[in-house]
C-alpha cells in the first residue's frame, strides 16, 4: 500500500520537521510506504532458524525473497511438510494472511478457516482472510507442501490485523510434536483398492442392466447420468429411464442401491457424460448445484457424486460446489473425477486446478485414457493410445503434480465398442497397474518411483463389460484387488 504525499510550501518544511522533532523527541524519517501490522513471530526468518513455528520437515535456507533467509519445507512420500504458528488474535475480527511462496502446490491458510495456494517456479505471494468467531482467541496460521513433491520456499509471512491477549496457561507456540497432516477422505469406507464401473441408464445397444445385475467385483458404481435442469443455472437432478430399461422401477433402483450398499459397495451419481449439458460457472450455479446434488443424493441414497463434464469444468465455482455439498452431505461423500486424458495434461488446465483445489476432499480422479489419440507422458515423450507405456507415462503427470496416489485411478473401455478409440485388453491394464505399484511389466516407459497405494481402475461401463462376457470385472477387478 503506498501513501499520498502532502506538498506545502517548500519554503516551511524545514521549520515544520524542527518543530515536530523539538516538540516530541522523535526521529522522523522519510516515508517509503506503510508497513502491514505483522502478528507473526520470525515472520522473516532472518533468525536464521525456524524459531516461533512449528515444522517437522522444515529449516531455514539461504534461498531468500528478502534478507538473507527463508523457510524450506521438504515433502515426503507421507508428510507435506507443514509449518505452523499459533497466535493470539481478537474475536469477531477480520485478519488478513500473506506469504511469498515458490514451489509446487504451496498452502497457506488459517487452519479451521480460509485457505489458497499457488504453484509457481518464482516468488509469488499468497493471500487469504478470516474472521475469528465470537470466542476465537488464538488462530493457528500454517503453510505446506505437497506429498511426494520438491521442496518449497516461504519468506516475509504477514498476519495483519490487531494482537490479542496472550493466555497466559497457553504458551505463545506450541513445542514440536509431528504436526499433523492432511487425512485422506473418509471416502464412505471404500477399499485401499478401488475397481469403478459405470452403469447406464439408458440402451445404447450395450446389455441392459439393473443396479443388481452389476458384477460383484465392482466396488464403487457410477450411475450416469445426472440431468440438468435448465431453469435453474448448475443445478441437478435425475430421472431413471425406466421404459430404456425394461420397466425398471425407482422403487426396484432404490432398492438395488441400497443392497449393494448393504455388501459392502458404493453408488454414486455422475454428472455430465459426452452429451451433457450442466455448468457450473458462478456462485449462483455452484450454490444451486451444492443444493439441487444434496436432494438428489438423499432422495436415492447415493454415497457420493462424480465429476465427468467434458464439455469443460470452472474449478472456482465446482470447487465451490464441492465443497459446500460436502459440508451439508457429511465427511463420508465419495468425491470422484472423470477427467479425458487431455484435461490432466497440466496443472494450469482447469480439471487438474479442480482436483488440486479440493484434493483435501476427493476421493480419486479416474481419467479417461481412450478417445484421445497422442499425448504427452510426464517424461516429455509422446505416447499413443492403446498402450502400456500411453497410460502409465499419463497416470505419472498426476502423481508427480499433487495428486495422492490413492486418488489416482486408470480408466479404459471395458470393449473395443465402449469408445472410439483407445481400448486395451485387460491384460494390458493390468501391466499398467504393475508398472505403476511395483514397477514390473512395464513398456518402454518406466517410472523413476512406484505408488504402491495407487487406487485402482476405472471402466465404462458395466454394461458393456456384461456383453463382453465381464472381462474386465473378473481379471482387472481381482487384479485391482490383489494390489499391494
Amino acid at each position: 500500500m503506498k501513501t499520498r504525499a502532502l506538498r506545502p510550501q517548500a519554503a516551511i518544511i524545514p521549520a515544520l520537521i524542527t518543530l515536530l522533532a523539538a516538540l516530541t523527541g522523535l526521529l522522523l524519517v522519510p516515508a517509503t510506504g506503510s508497513a502491514a501490522t505483522n502478528l507473526v513471530t520470525n515472520g522473516t526468518f532472518e533468525t536464521g532458524d525456524l524459531s516461533g513455528w512449528t515444522c517437522a520437515a522444515g529449516a531455514a535456507t539461504t534461498s531468500a525473497r528478502t534478507g538473507s533467509y527463508a523457510l524450506q519445507g521438504s515433502p515426503t512420500s507421507s508428510d507435506n511438510a507443514r509449518c505452523s504458528q499459533s497466535i493470539p488474535v481478537k474475536s469477531s475480527t477480520t485478519y488478513t494472511l500473506s506469504a511469498w511462496v515458490k514451489g509446487s502446490n504451496v498452502y497457506l491458510g488459517f487452519e479451521g478457516g480460509t485457505s489458497t495456494w499457488s504453484t509457481s517456479t518464482t516468488w509469488n505471494q499468497l493471500t487469504t482472510t478470516f474472521t475469528t468467531g465470537a470466542s476465537t482467541t488464538r488462530v493457528t496460521i500454517y503453510l505446506h507442501g505437497w506429498y511426494g513433491l520438491p521442496p518449497y520456499q516461504a519468506d516475509d509471512v504477514v498476519l495483519d490485523g490487531p494482537g490479542g491477549t496472550p493466555d497466559p496457561t497457553t504458551p505463545p507456540t506450541t513445542p514440536p510434536t509431528t504436526p499433523p497432516t492432511t487425512p485422506p477422505p473418509s471416502d464412505g469406507t471404500l477399499p485401499k483398492h478401488v475397481l469403478t464401473g459405470y452403469w447406464q441408464n439408458f440402451n445404447n445397444g450395450a446389455t441392459v442392466q439393473r443396479i443388481s445385475d452389476v458384477h460383484a467385483a465392482y466396488d464403487l458404481i457410477a450411475v450416469a447420468f445426472a440431468d440438468a435442469v435448465p431453469s435453474q443455472p448448475g443445478a441437478i437432478t435425475f430421472n431413471l429411464d425406466s421404459a430404456g430399461l425394461g420397466g425398471y422401477t425407482v422403487a426396484q433402483f432404490k432398492a438395488d442401491i441400497a443392497a449393494k450398499q448393504a455388501a459392502g459397495k458404493r453408488v454414486i451419481l455422475s454428472v455430465g457424460g459426452q452429451n451433457g449439458t450442466i455448468s457450473v460457472g458462478s456462485a449462483e450455479a455452484a450454490t444451486n448445484f451444492a443444493n439441487s446434488a444434496l436432494t438428489v443424493l438423499r432422495e436415492y441414497g447415493f454415497d457420493g457424486i462424480d465429476i465427468d463434464l467434458e464439455n469443460g469444468v470452472n474449478a472456482q465455482y465446482m470447487g465451490q460446489a464441492l465443497r459446500s455439498l460436502r459440508n451439508s452431505f457429511g465427511s463420508g461423500l465419495i468425491i470422484a473425477m472423470a477427467p479425458q486424458t487431455i484435461d490432466m495434461q497440466s496443472t494450469s488446465f482447469e480439471y487438474f486446478k479442480l482436483a488440486l483445489a479440493i484434493k483435501d476432499i476427493l476421493t480419486v480422479v479416474n481419467v479417461q485414457y481412450y478417445n484421445s489419440g497422442s499425448m504427452n507422458g510426464c517424461d516429455g515423450q509422446v505416447y499413443s493410445q492403446g498402450t502400456v507405456d500411453f497410460i502409465t507415462a499419463q497416470a505419472c503427470i498426476m502423481l508427480q503434480n499433487g495428486l495422492r496416489p490413492d486418488q489416482v485411478g486408470l480408466g479404459l473401455p471395458a470393449s473395443s465398442r465402449a469408445a472410439g478409440s483407445g481400448y486395451v485388453s485387460p491384460q494390458i491394464v493390468n501391466n499398467a497397474l504393475d508398472c505403476l505399484t511395483r514397477g514390473t511389466n512395464c513398456g518402454n516407459f518406466k517410472p523413476s518411483t512406484t505408488w504402491p497405494s495407487l487406487r485402482g481402475a476405472m471402466t465404462w461401463s458395466t454394461n458393456w463389460d456384461a456383453l463382453n462376457g465381464n472381462a474386465f470385472a473378473n481379471q482387472v477387478g481381482a487384479h485391482v484387488h490383489a494390489l499391494p
